[in-house]
């Protein structure tokens, strides 16, 4: 489903790197800030795994600590983008977009692509939108490893890099497709993934989105951010499912494991990457290991890259450079006007 705030990108017979032809690739994008006449300033942010491109904007946005007039992505300096990744739930070509052939959901069958085609289309809608040199790129999580793909695939089109929460190189496996499709399988009406029209049926597709995502926002720092707030265990557990159940309602089973599968094998040459990068890992993740930064940082400096390792002591795992991000906005905030 498209979200409210989002504008639909329309490009016709996209070629993926996997040699099959995507009749019509969609995207769906927001953006705030307004480009300046020479298209220099904008800066593209790419989303997390499960997440959409509704970064900023109000409360709702993914990355709106950071984002925002005055914040330490100012959108009184800069024009921000932020697209839905091809294959993902919310407005992009994906699983639930109409299959031309069939006339219904593509569902298990959408074509198979990869990340290079994330950041190809992704460079398709920048330019569209008249973006000339990137001031940076800025990716959370899924989209920290696009920032690396984005700096090692199109070196000279960016002025900065700041992967956040993501890796240099992602170590999915056949494996983990697997056993993210395996979740579905007793599913009722699940049908081998075709299982559009039927997600409400009792023990069907919905209740396991809502288990499988009510896991993922336990994991990810979610229920420590609220009993930290002040929250009482059962208020922290409501608040914890109504989140999943809006998510659930939204996203598409299939785009959990295919959005997995493209990011088998991908991997960033660090040395072709040439903008000056911050990498930014929080110390209580448990999604993307702290003590890979400094490996990776020493690996880009071997190569000439200007690269900066920033750990951020946060107790809210993987979500807590969103959530505390006031503890290093400074020194994001710094990176951005030292690579002008």
């Amino acid at each position: 489903m498209i979200l409210s705030t989002s504008t639909l990108f329309t490009h016709q017979n996209f070629d993926l790197s996997t040699g099959v032809t995507l009749p019509e690739l969609q995207l769906a994008y927001e953006t705030w800030g307004t480009l300046n006449e020479d298209g220099s300033n904008a800066i593209l942010m790419c989303h997390g795994y499960t997440n959409h491109p509704h970064a900023g904007g109000d409360a709702n946005g993914w990355a709106h600590n950071l984002v925002g007039p005055g914040k330490a992505i100012d959108t009184d300096k800069y024009f921000v983008v932020c697209s839905n990744m091809i294959g993902s739930a919310f407005g992009s070509s994906g699983p639930s977009s109409v299959n031309p052939e069939t006339g219904k959901p593509y569902g298990p069958d959408f074509p198979k692509y990869s990340t290079i085609d994330m950041i190809r289309a992704q460079h398709l809608l920048i330019d569209h939108l008249g973006c000339a040199q990137l001031k940076a790129v800025i990716g959370y999580s899924y989209g920290g490893h696009l920032t690396f793909l984005w700096g090692a695939t199109y070196p000279d089109r960016m002025r900065a890099l700041v992967p956040i929460a993501g890796v240099i190189e992602r170590k999915t496996t056949m494996e983990d497709i697997a056993r993210i499709r395996g979740q579905f399988e007793d599913c009722t009406g699940w049908n081998g993934g075709h299982y559009y029209g039927h997600e409400d049926e009792p023990g069907g597709v919905r209740e396991k989105m809502i288990e499988v995502r009510t896991g993922t926002l336990k994991r990810y720092g979610l229920g420590d951010y609220l009993k930290h707030s002040g929250e009482e265990p059962e208020a922290i557990e409501r608040i914890v499912r109504a989140n999943a159940q809006k998510w659930a309602h939204q996203f598409d089973a299939n785009s959990l494991y295919i959005l997995y599968e493209a990011g088998v094998g991908s991997k960033a040459d660090a040395s072709k990457i040439k903008a000056p990068l911050l990498n930014a890992l929080a110390n209580s993740d448990s999604v993307v290991d702290v003590k890979l930064g400094p490996p990776t940082v020493e690996l880009l400096k071997g190569h000439g890259i200007d690269a900066t390792f920033l750990e951020i002591d946060t107790p809210y795992g993987h979500t807590g450079p969103m959530l505390d991000a006031h503890k290093w906005e400074n020194e994001l905030r710094a990176f951005l006007e030292r690579t002008p």
